[in-house]
C-alpha cells in the first residue's frame, strides 16, 4: 500500500514538473517572439534613405538563452529523475533483503517444524507399541 502511495506521488509530481516545464518553455517562446521576431512584423524603419538593420545578434542571443534555459531545465529534471530512481533502487534493494530474510527465517522455522512433528510422530508409535505390549503380555 505504501509503495502504491508513493508511486502515484512520484506519477502526481512528474505531471506537475512536466506541466512546470512546458509552461516555461512556452513562456519563453512567447518572450521571444513577442520581443525579437516582432520586428518581423513591422514596416522597416527608414533613417536617411536607409531601411535599419534588426539586431540579429540579440536575436540570436535570445535563441541561445532559450535554448540553454530549455536544456537547464531538461537536465535538471534528468538528474532530479536519476536521484528518484535511485531512490527507489536502494529502497528495492533494502525491501529484497528483508525479504530474503523474511524467507530464510520462515524455512528454518519450517524445517524445525517438520523435526518437531516427525519426533513427535516417533514418540507415538513407540507409546501405541509399548502400549499393544503391555496389553498383549
Amino acid at each position: 500500500m505504501n509503495a502504491i502511495n508513493r508511486s502515484e506521488q512520484l506519477e502526481t509530481a512528474e505531471v506537475d514538473t512536466d506541466l512546470e516545464a512546458v509552461s516555461e518553455v512556452e513562456a519563453g517562446i512567447r518572450d521571444f517572439v513577442r520581443n525579437d521576431i516582432a520586428y518581423l512584423r513591422r514596416p522597416p524603419v527608414v533613417a536617411n534613405g536607409e531601411p535599419l538593420e534588426p539586431n540579429q545578434e540579440n536575436a540570436v542571443n535570445s535563441v541561445n538563452s532559450l535554448i540553454q534555459r530549455v536544456a537547464g531545465t531538461s537536465l535538471a529534471e534528468i538528474e532530479k529523475l536519476i536521484g528518484e530512481l535511485e531512490g527507489l533502487r536502494d529502497l528495492l534493494h533494502a525491501e529484497g533483503q528483508r525479504v530474503q530474510r523474511e524467507i530464510s527465517g520462515y524455512a528454518q522455522l519450517s524445517q524445525a517444524a517438520m523435526k518437531s512433528t516427525r519426533m513427535i510422530a516417533d514418540n507415538v508409535t513407540q507409546w501405541k507399541r509399548t502400549a499393544d505390549g503391555l496389553r498383549n503380555g
